[in-house]
């Protein structure tokens, strides 16, 4: 007669991938997600903006682009505080190295935003060119990489979405 307990493979299992519902959300619907829009436009148009300025020669478009970048630093602090409290909090997001990928990308996303967004205090024209501009690309590629990973999570992963059985349709 063997006494020893029955094992279970994790990986079969799969316990700690399935707690995947948000902790931080209002009326079940996560910030993280509500608020990564802004940080993704924003950096866009920064990237507009410089290219304008570099086509137009306005001074208009130069502080456009500041105010769009320092726009995208900010919310995406905003937005990593939220993203990094659910890393920490849901054990099914913590428990995926895809989950660590992305916060790492989000982290380095956030540095170059910071970057593009200080050498534009005080003369935002004579930031864009090269530099500004430069930065402007590795952002909006960086952004790019980063959304593609967050959105992965969501769609592939069920990342921030309620638990089946959940009452959601």
């Amino acid at each position: 007669m063997d006494t020893r307990p029955d094992l279970f493979d994790p990986l079969e299992e799969r316990r700690a991938l399935q707690d995947t519902e948000s902790k931080i959300a209002i009326a079940g619907h996560p910030l993280h997600a509500m608020l990564v829009a802004f940080p993704i436009a924003l950096s866009f148009s920064t990237l507009g903006a410089d290219l304008l300025y570099m086509w137009t020669g306005e001074g208009f478009w130069a502080l456009v682009a500041a105010y769009a970048v320092f726009g995208a630093f900010a919310m995406g602090v905003l937005a990593g505080l939220t993203g990094t409290a659910e890393l920490l909090l849901v054990r099914g997001i913590r428990n995926r190295a895809s989950s660590w990928t992305h916060f790492i990308l989000a982290v380095m996303l956030l540095s170059i935003l910071g970057a593009n967004w200080i050498i534009r205090i005080g003369d935002p024209e004579g930031a864009v060119l090269p530099v500004g501009l430069a930065l402007s690309l590795v952002m909006a590629g960086m952004t790019a990489v980063t959304g593609w990973h967050g959105g992965k999570l969501v769609f592939d992963y069920q990342i921030g979405t309620k638990a089946e059985g959940s009452g959601r349709p």
